[in-house]
């Protein structure tokens, strides 16, 4: 249905239904409570998309006007600020997560820290996503930076999908995840480590992405009274809203619990693949797929010198794993499934 002239202030109301999920019960269990968490500083994607799934055709830039004139416009992002320690002599891992084609669920996770202001301390969170979903697996918040922050989220994300062998675990470089203790949880659940390139967030761009959605949609557009206050809040933002209901453009416009639900009912998927080249071919520009199924949009594979396989941990990879990163053409790619 067209919205024509005339109607703006009856299509504003639509736009705040739409943020808060009234009318609306989805297959997915999100139902009009659960929706009710939806912040109001919804972007405008997220709203047009809405719009459209209750059969609404309306110009992006009338949406956009109505919501500026009710001051209802997404919060600008603020400063960032590094949580990251990655100066340390603990091993670094070979970055695997650049290198796979993802074709199902519990193939890749992705992790990342970052910093919540209160009114009087810094508080920390750390999240685990599916990189093929979306979703978020496990999440924990702490007033330190310490590893039994990023070990206890990774404890819930294992509690709750009890990953089979050989899921590779994708982090920053910093020191928490580089730990003896946090890299022994991996190693006991047959899970594989997996580094980003330093200062290059292309590598994890789904988990910064939901951080960037979490502080504009649900931190800036609200006050905290103080710690368990968020933690109730944050609970309520990832479970309730942001895996029931938030739509993602990179799953189709669908929530990533409608996303994996609708993967249960279909053929299983194969492993997921991992490319290996050989240094003849570190200094070629290749192009990868402009959008990865894992979501994050890949810059060129151009390899660096810091690309290179020495100075990097292997102890983790499997033996089939280790002689797939050597094929014997010159010029050949090797493609092992993990």
């Amino acid at each position: 249905m067209s919205v024509g002239p005339g109607k703006s202030r009856w299509l504003l109301s639509l736009l705040a239904r739409a943020a808060a999920g009234a009318g609306r019960d989805g297959s997915t269990g999100c139902n009009s409570a659960d929706r009710a968490a939806a912040p109001a500083a919804l972007r405008l994607s997220a709203r047009d998309a809405e719009l459209r799934r209750q059969g609404l055709l309306v110009n992006h830039k009338r949406v956009a006007r109505l919501l500026r004139e009710d001051n209802l416009l997404a919060v600008q992002p603020r400063a960032f600020v590094v949580t990251t320690d990655s100066k340390h002599q603990l091993e670094v891992y070979l970055n695997l997560a650049r290198r796979m084609k993802l074709t199902g669920i519990n193939q890749l996770w992705v992790a990342d820290i970052t910093y919540i202001r209160l009114r009087t301390e810094f508080v920390y969170l750390a999240v685990i996503l599916d990189a093929f979903s979306r979703k978020v697996v496990g999440w924990e918040l702490d007033r330190t930076l310490a590893t039994r922050l990023a070990k206890a989220a990774l404890e819930k994300a294992i509690a709750l999908r009890q990953p089979p062998p050989g899921v590779v675990h994708h982090s920053d470089r910093g020191v928490q995840y580089a730990s003896d203790e946090y890299v022994q949880t991996l190693q006991a659940h047959q899970m594989i480590p997996s580094m980003s390139r330093p200062a290059n967030p292309y590598d994890n761009a789904s988990c910064e992405s939901f951080m960037k959605t979490l502080k504009r949609e649900e931190i800036y557009a609200n006050t905290y009274v103080d710690l368990e206050h968020l933690r109730t809040n944050i609970e309520a933002f990832i479970e309730q809203y942001y895996n029931r209901c938030r739509l993602h453009s990179a799953l189709g416009y669908q929530a990533p619990d409608e996303f994996e639900q609708q993967l249960e009912s279909t053929v299983a998927s194969a492993g997921a693949t991992m490319s290996f080249f050989r240094h003849g071919e570190d200094y070629r520009n290749y192009q990868a797929p402009s959008l990865m199924r894992s979501g994050s949009e890949a810059a060129p594979l151009t390899h660096s010198f810091d690309e290179s396989p020495a100075g990097y941990s292997l102890a983790s990879c499997s033996s089939a794993a280790l002689a797939s990163a050597s094929p014997a053409g010159e010029d050949s790619e090797t493609t092992a499934v993990v």
